[in-house]
């Protein structure tokens, strides 16, 4: 098994001068699903967004599959992590469905059928076939969610990153992206302060506070430890 992201002694500071991470270190094997979990602004999206460069790295290290996450290893960076925002708003752009899943296989260079089955393939994986001539704007918000990872896995990306998945869900997409979650083949970084869906989701949970990394393990155990969420921020019962 080898090493799909290497995050080591990171540090970032917002152009203002605040302190986002501060020394944060985080190792992920190829084919875990792991939870990154804490409170607001404890650091987890900038966290993400060191993963493929819309954050440079400037103290520390990003390595993905072994490869310095610098501005010359980019493009291949972007190719094997895809990120999924919170708002799927900030990632749909374009006038029907498939045009917006279809963007990044046109950018690859590939071919017409090739673009056609990488949407039809990936509109399947996530339950909207189907919807390729629909508007992305007229679409409920769950529905949204689900073409903003269909975008992403329409470029066949090795990591998947997701920044708070459940946030703004009903409890019943909520469910049902976890079902989706769950059957995707690939590593997976989900980062959320729902618990519920931590535990639904992952094998394994970091807890972030204050630009670090203050404990890790398997999720059932994090999760379950009262004095630990209390301390940092989080939900009393991890079931709530």
């Amino acid at each position: 098994m080898s090493t799909a992201i290497e995050i080591s002694n990171l540090r970032y500071s917002y152009p203002d001068g605040r302190a986002a991470l501060k020394g944060l270190d985080l190792r992920i094997e190829e084919g875990e699903s792991v939870a990154v979990v804490g409170p607001n602004g404890a650091g987890k999206s900038t966290l993400l967004l060191h993963l493929n460069g819309l954050f440079p790295t400037e103290n520390g290290a990003v390595k993905i599959y072994g490869l310095p996450a610098a501005a010359e290893n980019l493009k291949e960076i972007r190719r094997r992590v895809g990120l999924v925002f919170q708002n799927p708003d900030d990632q749909l752009f374009c006038v029907s469905v498939f045009d917006d899943v279809a963007f990044g296989p046109l950018n690859l260079g590939l071919s017409p059928e090739d673009v056609r089955s990488r949407v039809s393939e990936s509109l399947a994986t996530v339950g909207i076939s189907g919807y390729e001539e629909r508007s992305p704007h007229h679409l409920s918000f769950g529905e949204k969610k689900l073409v903003a990872i269909a975008t992403v896995l329409s470029m066949r990306p090795d990591i998947l990153a997701f920044d708070e998945p459940s946030s703004n869900l009903d409890p019943r997409t909520s469910h049902a992206l976890m079902e989706t979650i769950n059957a995707l083949k690939a590593t997976k970084l989900i980062v959320t302060h729902d618990l519920a869906f931590a535990r639904a989701t992952t094998r394994r949970t970091a807890i972030i506070n204050d630009g670090r990394i203050v404990a890790e393990g398997a999720t059932e155990k994090i999760l379950s430890d009262t004095a630990l969420l209390r301390a940092n921020g989080l939900a009393a019962d991890a079931h709530a």
